[in-house]
């Protein structure tokens, strides 16, 4: 199967808003930041089925995360924030001090 390109979208929840609180070295707070969610139809096509492990791939890295179903568009993907999303990030940060975290073009490997 040729590689399909997905636009990554790196969020903060509100539960991982009030997860902060408590602290990020938590079983909860990884769990949140290592699950994607994509379109029903887009995981179809690709064969991933709930709570499957993909590896997701940018220009500058690769990270896994858990998958899950939801109301997303299509060819979007969309993460909370964590250590996962920071090992796709490149070190460019266009004089922001934060490298570009929105939009990224990746590329999506079913695992299991």
């Amino acid at each position: 199967m040729p590689d399909q390109l997905f636009t990554l979208h790196p969020i903060r929840t509100s539960k991982q808003g009030v997860q902060i609180n408590i602290g990020k070295y938590h079983d909860e707070y990884d769990t949140m930041c290592n699950l994607v969610t994509m379109h029903p139809e887009d995981m179809r096509e690709l064969r991933i089925t709930a709570n499957s492990s993909i590896r997701i791939r940018t220009a500058d890295g690769e990270a896994v995360f858990k998958c899950q179903e939801g109301k997303v568009p299509r060819g979007m993907i969309f993460v909370p924030y964590g250590p996962p999303t920071c090992r796709l990030m490149g070190g460019n940060t266009d004089g922001t001090g934060m490298p570009t975290s929105k939009g990224w073009e990746v590329t999506v490997e079913p695992l299991e």
